[in-house]
């Protein structure tokens, strides 16, 4: 685990998407910019991301059971005391479902993966009315795994916010005819989850 910020500052753990590690260029920018922020940031592995860095060799994410179990393991040995939960795409989602069994403040997504790639009617909702806490996805408009229109067709429970990040792709990056960066949209996404949060 890699922890950052404030000690007295709000934790939030956060974990990685299905592809990229817990210190990918995207989880560093988002750490670097809660922590400016006042959030206390953990980041963490799932075990076949961290067998990746060791053998270099690419395997896919294991299913959501193991991942939620780790998960939680990762929280059981944070002890008491109010924690939010997210992540990047996979990552929030798995968020999502420990929050449908365990008490957490929170939970903010970065990139909620909606639906498979090229595959918008196998939708990822069935679990989001059993979530426990308020949950805060901060999602690109034209997000290939949930854009705007999608999104905005779905009924969503009255606990989750969705903050749109303009142009923005599966990981908030526009196009550079927008006019809008990719910083812009990253600092949209944080400025969003620190007022979430209460900092």
């Amino acid at each position: 685990m890699i922890t950052e910020g404030p000690r007295n500052g709000p934790t939030m753990v956060l974990a990685h998407g299905a592809g990229a590690p817990m210190d990918s260029e995207f989880m560093n920018e988002m750490t670097a910019r809660l922590t400016r922020r006042g959030v206390r940031v953990i980041r963490f592995e799932f075990p076949y991301m961290a067998e990746r860095r060791v053998t270099g060799k690419k395997r896919p994410p294991d299913r959501a059971p193991r991942l939620v179990e780790y998960f939680n393991q990762v929280l059981d040995k944070l002890g008491d005391g109010p924690v939010y939960i997210g992540g990047k795409s996979m990552g929030g989602r798995m968020a999502t479902l420990v929050a449908t069994g365990r008490n957490v403040a929170g939970v903010c997504v970065l990139g909620y993966p909606f639906h498979p790639p090229g595959k918008p009617e196998k939708t990822r909702l069935d679990h989001l009315p059993d979530v426990r806490c308020p949950v805060l996805i901060c999602q690109g408009e034209r997000d290939t795994l949930g854009n705007r229109e999608q999104v905005e067709g779905y009924s969503l429970p009255k606990a989750i916010t969705l903050d749109w990040c303009p142009d923005g792709d599966h990981s908030l990056k526009p196009r550079k005819a927008s006019g809008i960066s990719h910083a812009d949209n990253l600092d949209l996404a944080a400025d969003a989850i620190a007022g979430f949060i209460g900092v």
